[in-house]
């Protein structure tokens, strides 16, 4: 979810340092992937069959070419089992001429850059040219593209599947009038609207103007004019810490209903029409935590934009964070305030102690949800 380069420090460990790269799964079975960054080493190590086992056909749109939307080809183990099959869809670029994804993927592994070539992929792999304004068919599910703002060309993706409808826009500056239209065609009714927040409104303004890329405040708006259901902040900028994200997201949800900020291994679920999405985080994002029993008070802002403060228990902690049982929802990547009681040298002492939930599971009682929570104080 990181744009420009991956990052690996502590302070970027909590929405994660992979470079883009998302996995689509529509109802029908279809297998998408959109950009191939570092995330695709890790798609590739939990790879699994997609319908139902038969011969993998999985079809990859890749949104342009700069380093950190390619930069995970080379790992992505599944194009070495011969009897996958890829179908790969971008623009043809100026500057390479006709095959350019299949030159740029031959470049980047051609010695001495790479100890093998591409000739070391036994998969099938077929390359499609689509250019702005295209629309096309895979499975049940219609692709349309559109030109973003962004230096030497970028696509945005719209995909409308029979449970909804995600729309893609990584890599994209505000400020030219047809594009800007473009966007908002790409993002119209959307359920899904991820959307490029690099930069922040001030950066955008003056020190990073022209560089090709946006803000949440920007991604506010077109989510509102465009009247998409679900903003999703992406490509943020390698130079943004955790906290400095979780500023981002507050801000945008003063100006915007449903937001989140993409994160590593996160799960965007699509319900029924009309329902909010479900969006949560799997355990692995979460430390190996000891069982424990301190009284806690949480409180904290429910799914619903409520405010709540709760008595609990915490069963289990870690020098990370905690799992915490609670009656109360709360909003996946909204902050919590947990006290606990704990014993101490002097008797019994209160610890104060901030976090941000990044997983909520269904928990062991009736009516009670498993909240996974990182601490950041």
């Amino acid at each position: 979810m990181r744009g420009s380069t991956p990052t690996v420090d502590p302070a970027t460990w909590r929405y994660g340092g992979n470079t883009p790269c998302l996995e689509l799964i529509a109802p029908d079975g279809t297998q998408i992937i959109l950009d191939c960054g570092t995330g695709l080493r890790m798609l590739g190590s939990r790879w699994a069959a997609p319908n139902g086992g038969k011969t993998p056909e999985t079809h990859i749109l890749v949104t342009h070419y700069h380093w950190d939307h390619i930069q995970g080809i080379p790992f992505f183990s599944p194009l070495y089992v011969e009897n996958n099959e890829f179908h790969f869809y971008s623009f043809r670029s100026k500057f390479l001429g006709r095959d350019s994804l299949k030159q740029v993927f031959e470049a980047q592994m051609a010695l001495p850059y790479f100890p093998v070539d591409m000739s070391a992929m036994s998969a099938s792999r077929k390359f499609k040219e689509v250019d702005g304004g295209e629309s096309f068919t895979v499975g049940e599910n219609n692709i349309t593209t559109r030109w973003l703002n962004h230096p030497q060309g970028c696509l945005g993706f719209r995909i409308e599947t029979p449970a909804g409808i995600v729309a893609y826009a990584t890599d994209n500056e505000p400020g030219d009038a047809k594009l800007d239209e473009s966007l908002r065609e790409l993002a119209a009714g959307a359920d899904i609207f991820i959307n490029d927040a690099q930069f922040t409104p001030e950066q955008l303004e003056t020190t990073r103007k022209g560089w090709g890329h946006s803000s949440w405040l920007e991604g506010a708006k077109v989510a509102r004019q465009s009247e998409a259901k679900t903003l999703v902040l992406f490509h943020h900028d390698p130079d943004s810490t955790d906290r400095m994200v979780d500023s981002i997201l507050r801000q945008a949800r003063e100006e915007f209903d449903s937001v989140y900020a993409a994160s590593e291994g996160m799960v965007v679920t699509l319900g029924v029409p009309g329902d909010r999405v479900q969006a949560h985080m799997p355990g692995t994002r979460t430390a190996l935590r000891r069982e424990a029993q301190f009284q806690a008070k949480v409180c904290g802002v429910t799914e619903g934009g409520k405010d709540f403060e709760e008595e609990t228990v915490v069963r289990d902690i870690s020098l990370q964070g905690a799992l915490i049982s609670l009656k109360n929802m709360p909003r996946l990547q909204s902050e919590l305030q947990v006290t606990m009681e704990a014993p101490g040298a002097d008797g019994v002492q209160s610890m104060n102690l901030r976090g941000y939930v990044v997983r909520i599971d269904a928990g062991a009682e009736k009516g009670h949800v498993a909240v996974g929570v990182v601490f950041t104080d």
